[in-house]
């Protein structure tokens, strides 16, 4: 097996497609806003991506297995926009393979017309939070104003520590290969997967691309979330557990 390999699925026309990245990360944010946006509308599995420097795993779905892999999707929606989304179980395990792997990535948008790309993912807060507030970095000034009018905030140097793995190096090597690029990075605690921040995401990348999607399933997955958080808030502020003589009364 090469360092990189390319394995053609399918192949389809996209009309000046715009690419989307979403991959593991804090608070898996990217990676559910991704996937999300593969569930509400239709799409096609047209690359996969195989390297040696992903975990040296494979998935098993039903008996079935599959190598560690990234996918790419063509998305074609109702308003005309065309999309390719990028997801997968893994990144890199090297700084080595995060460049090869980003470089590998660039040629394939490139193959299919791409010339300005969206990489999703979150911001840690280190806190539980209320309002989600979607951060933006991008690789030219003429997109500031654009990504402000979608409701993205530019706060100086954040993220402190600059943004790391694909998202980032998307941004870095895609700039020296004439690409628009942004990042979108929803705010989150970084303890959970945070189905709320893939939604504000979302919600500005609709705005941006002009496409639309329904968050029921997004929102049934925070109502879930916000379960389990409010259990670790109520051990937090050491709330006393039901006793069994407390428990016959409920129902």
């Amino acid at each position: 097996m090469d360092e990189f390999e390319i394995e053609t699925v399918d192949e389809v026309d996209l009309q000046d497609p715009i690419l989307v990245e979403g991959l593991p990360g804090v608070g898996h944010v990217g990676k559910l806003a991704a996937e999300h946006l593969l569930e509400e509308h239709d799409s096609q599995l047209v690359r996969r991506i195989y390297s040696t420097h992903f975990p040296p795993q494979v998935t098993v779905e039903e008996g079935v297995t599959e190598l560690a892999c990234a996918e790419f999707h063509a998305v074609e929606t109702a308003s005309g926009e065309d999309m390719l989304v990028l997801t997968g179980n893994h990144q890199a395990q090297d700084n080595e393979g995060h460049y090869g792997l980003t470089d590998t990535f660039l040629d394939v948008a490139e193959s299919f017309g791409v010339d300005r790309l969206y990489a999703l993912g979150g911001v840690p807060t280190g806190e539980l939070i209320e309002e989600y507030s979607v951060l933006g970095a991008t690789t030219d000034d003429s997109l500031v104003d654009e990504l402000e009018d979608a409701g993205v905030e530019f706060r100086g140097d954040e993220p402190a520590g600059g943004i790391v793995g694909v998202s980032g190096l998307l941004l870095g090597l895609g700039q020296r290969r004439g690409f628009e690029a942004a990042c979108l990075m929803g705010e989150t605690s970084g303890y959970l997967v945070d189905p709320k921040s893939a939604q504000a995401v979302l919600g500005v990348l609709q705005d941006l691309i002009g496409f639309e999607v329904d968050f029921s399933s997004l929102e049934e997955r925070a109502d879930e979330m916000e379960d389990v958080v409010r259990k670790i808030q109520e051990m937090e502020q050491g709330t006393p557990t039901p006793t069994d003589e407390d428990l016959r009364y409920i129902g």
